[in-house]
């Protein structure tokens, strides 16, 4: 018998029908071993010694693997083909020889690029060894990121209260995104104007041209500046004679992009489906590990984590047969379409994301898969077929107009483009985050003219326009922008931006990231003492050396030696570092954002309490504020948000009192207020909810809570929904339930406000807050059983089989949770648990006597470690120091 190991139950279960009875496939559910969240887990001292431990969750799942391999004639190890699957066998493979368990076994390892029969079986008949190499990049990518985590995240903890942690990768992408925030509050719009002239031909076709030049000059679009300038432009035009000076008519060809790569599919699935970079990966793994379509098991795309954008012959044929049978012999190139990567070192020669068989079409597919999946396979099946298609053919024409008034010549240009093939374009065009202003002047098709022919004028369109700041990066155009730089790779996009956003570094708005006041001063700290590491270039330099480590160009080591000197150094320096540095540093760096210029042209910086002090950034115990440097003579703060710098933005008036009703900036957040004095009352703003967005509306209606929402059905005592010290809640006499994240306190309807309070008397809901998602809303049954739910727990959204409870992953909403997210959670941890069944009673068992003696302490397990010493030597660990516990993100 031959044992394969897999990560994941779904691909276990697909594989297992390919290779038949002589085989075992059993999954690992992903990594086994990591670096334990604690000082020594990569010690420098010790030539970068890194101690790996076993999850507790895994340990049993290798106790079985372990069993497994003593009665198995050879052992396969089949993660995915990256490097990230070439670190989990490679754990594996630790871990089961720290037990002993591998002998005289054979090890082999397969990849495979889909999961197919024919790509399984061929997988299986050319194994190699483990790739050492890109165990090496791995090990020395997990070792940056823990030394960088852990020794600059305590530095944040200490120098900047509030800040949750620093890395490697994670501080540069949100530097990006503060970067971009300053422009925009630092940006002064400039006027300008635009002259569009209607006109008609002598056959009386109309068509509109663009002023583009005047007395021998050119027009570029910012140099008509003032109206004083148009206006005397729109003179000499009224005057004008018309003539067509030249008439170029240019085709031209447009080529399909290439088939998807990670980064890509990424963005285009944001911007075409609205989905984030970790929900497309999550419904892209299950398209890959395979679904049941007609009594069969198979993999629908091939690999998603990829740089690559070339396809196999076999799929190039296959696509081009799809083309020709669905659209046609004129939209097969003559030649088949070969695509390069311009990534460096892209990853491991893998193809681009595509269907595993192009002949199954989306309409057929749809019918087995949920509407997520069928979408996301549907643009991929597109993309990859568009890029075999024939180019799109246009034409082009441009007419050049020559308009004398007087001495006086100005020139006009019409443009115009028309498809004379749609090519590719019939099926795919790939959208664009942000349009270029004017890309849309060449659509369309101009009437027929001729050199020389005389045209006349209709009227004029005078524009002002203001130039407009560079727009907010959307989760899609900021994995653009980080893949242009070499910042990360492939597999590390969307865990990053899940990070800044689950630690509130940065919140959508709008579908566009905006930097939270506490991104913006981890960003200003680290430029300010940290500037090396979070300067694109070295990054990006850093990436290319990990990337020269899995070719095995350079020693894993030495890089991290050499990476350690200085970053040791950086630390160190930060030691003596006094709080008035920093708060100097800060305030210089982050001027514009929380002491942005006044209309009336005013000190941004004087208190608008005492009318003498200056305002400063200030460091307490919750983190970072604004206050006045009279204290304690003035007691004047505010948060750094600038939207309140001028003072309350008052909103209008109560329609019942008449009192002034405003928005306002206090220490703790931003609230609304009616009145003033004794008689006022005041309502924290729900998280989420900036103060630019409140109106009179919605602060009567916050002014208004808490507002009776239901009637509770067994007492009939009204149901209250309201703001409190920790949030937005329902209550019902003495039991309050906190609302879930999706949850609005001034709409949440009856029938959501009387679950949270059922869920939360009855002990199902467990305090409904978290991420939440209703009570006990049923996925489906279980394959052994009893139906699999999921609910809002107080430590966040889990799924339940019988007596097992398993938590949510922050990368699974539980409003798209599905039975297949579940069932290898539950798994998972009934294993941990020690259950075989989910709905297993526990055998009874006998009391333990009273007070028996205290059994023997077994010593402790010592730390699995990449580097072996010789067997006599001691560690450095121990009883002579214990190392203090800490909890920092060691992350990308």
């Amino acid at each position: 018998m031959k044992l394969v190991i897999v990560e994941s139950p779904a691909k276990a279960k697909t594989i297992n029908k390919y290779l038949g009875s002589d085989y075992e496939v059993v999954a690992s559910f992903g990594h086994i071993r990591d670096l334990p969240a604690k000082d020594g887990s990569v010690d420098p001292a010790d030539d970068f010694a890194m101690k790996w431990e076993v999850d507790p969750k895994a340990s049993k799942r290798v106790s079985e693997i372990a069993a497994s391999v003593k009665s198995a004639d050879r052992l396969i190890l089949a993660t995915d083909p990256d490097r990230e699957g070439e670190a989990i066998s490679w754990h594996i493979l630790e871990a089961l020889k720290a037990r002993r368990a591998i002998k005289d076994t054979p090890v082999e390892r397969v990849t495979f690029n889909a999961i197919t029969k024919d790509a399984i079986k061929e997988a299986m008949a050319r194994p190699r060894q483990i790739d050492q190499a890109l165990v090496d990049a791995y090990l020395a990518r997990r070792a940056l990121d823990y030394l960088v985590g852990f020794n600059l995240s305590p530095v944040l903890w200490r120098k900047l209260p509030g800040a949750r942690s620093a890395g490697r990768v994670q501080s540069v992408a949100l530097r990006l995104v503060c970067d971009r925030e300053r422009e925009i509050e630092t940006f002064v719009a400039r006027e300008y104007w635009s002259i569009i002239a209607h006109m008609k031909t002598a056959a009386g076709a109309a068509f509109t041209a663009r002023l583009v030049g005047a007395d021998g000059k050119k027009i570029t679009r910012l140099d008509i500046g003032t109206g004083a300038e148009a206006e005397g432009f729109k003179k000499s035009l009224l005057e004008a004679a018309y003539r067509v000076r030249s008439v170029e008519a240019k085709p031209t060809k447009r080529h399909p992009s290439p088939p998807f790569t990670t980064s890509t599919l990424q963005q285009e699935a944001s911007r075409k489906l609205g989905y984030a970079p970790a929900r497309t990966m999550q419904l892209a793994q299950r398209l890959y590990e395979g679904v049941e379509l007609g009594g069969e098991t198979v993999g629908l795309i091939t690999y998603m984590r990829t740089d690559g954008v070339d396809m196999a012959p076999e799929a190039i044929a296959s696509a081009r047969r799809v083309i020709g049978k669905e659209y046609g012999d004129a939209y097969v190139p003559q030649a088949p379409r070969r695509y390069q990567s311009k990534a460096k070192n892209a990853q491991e020669a893998h193809e681009a994301i595509r269907p595993t068989d192009l002949g199954r079409l989306p309409r057929e597919v749809a019918r087995y898969v949920d509407s997520e999946q069928a979408k996301l396979y549907e643009l991929i099946w597109i993309r990859t077929l568009a890029s075999q298609m024939e180019s799109a053919e246009l034409e082009r024409t441009t007419v050049d107009i020559e308009a004398k008034a007087g001495a006086r010549t100005l020139d006009l240009r019409a443009t115009g483009q028309v498809v004379k093939f749609d090519g590719f374009l019939r099926l795919y065009q790939e959208d664009r985050d942000d349009p270029v202003v004017g890309e849309d002047d060449e659509e369309g098709r101009l009437p027929p003219m001729k050199q020389g022919e005389p045209v006349s004028r209709e009227k004029l369109d005078v524009t002002q326009h203001f130039t407009e700041p560079p727009p907010r990066y959307s989760e899609a155009s900021l994995v653009k922008k980080m893949e242009e730089l070499g910042i990360g790779r492939p597999s590390t996009y969307a865990s990053i931006l899940a990070v800044l956003r689950d630690r509130d570094y940065v919140r959508l708005d709008k579908k566009k990231l905006v930097p939270s006041d506490k991104g913006m001063l981890v960003t200003a700290f680290l430029e300010s003492f940290f500037t090396r590491y979070v300067e694109f270039d070295f990054t990006a330099a850093l990436e290319e050396d990990l990337d020269r480590v899995s070719n095995s160009e350079i020693d894993w080591k030495t890089l991290l030696r050499r990476f350690w000197e200085e970053f040791s150094a950086s630390i160190d320096g930060t030691k003596e570092l006094r709080t008035t540095q920093v708060l100097d540093s800060l305030n210089e760096i982050m001027g514009p954002h929380v002491f942005p210029q006044k209309a009336d042209g005013g000190d941004p910086r004087g208190c608008p309490k005492c009318n003498a002090g200056q305002l400063s950034l200030k460091l307490g115990k919750f983190g970072a504020f604004i206050g006045c440097s009279n204290y304690p003579e003035c007691n004047f703060t505010r948060q750094l948000s600038a939207t309140e710098a001028e003072g309350p933005r008052v909103l209008g008036e109560d329609p019942e009192t008449n009192a002034e009703i405003s928005v306002r900036d206090g220490r703790y957040g931003p609230y609304v207020q009616r009145g003033d004095g004794k008689e006022r009352k005041m309502s924290s703003l729900p998280k989420g909810v900036v103060p630019d967005q409140v109106d009179l509306e919605m602060a009567l209606a916050l002014l208004s809570l808490p507002r009776e929402v239901a009637k509770h059905p067994e007492t009939g005592d009204p149901i209250k929904a309201g703001i409190g010290r920790f949030g937005p809640y329902v209550q019902h006499a003495k039991v309050y339930a906190s609302l879930a994240k999706d949850d609005d306190v001034l709409t949440i309807g009856p029938n959501r406000a009387i679950d949270l309070i059922i869920a939360k008397e009855t002990g199902a809901g467990r305090g409904g807050g978290g991420r939440g998602a209703p009570a006990g809303r049923a996925l489906g049954e279980h394959p052994d059983g009893g139906p699999v739910t999921v609910h809002a727990g107080k430590y966040g959204p889990y799924v339940k089989h019988g007596s097992v409870n398993a938590t949510l992953p922050k990368s699974i909403s539980p409003e798209t949770v599905t039975l297949e997210d579940a069932i290898p959670l539950l798994a998972a941890r009934a294993e941990a648990s020690g259950k075989k069944k989910s709905g297993a009673k526990k055998a009874p068992t006998k009391k333990a006597p009273a007070k028996k003696a205290a059994a023997k302490k077994a010593p402790a397990k010592k730390a699995e470690t990449t580097a072996k010493k010789p067997a006599t030597k001691k560690t450095a660990t121990g009883a002579a120091k214990k190392p203090a516990s800490k909890k920092a993100a060691a992350s990308e």
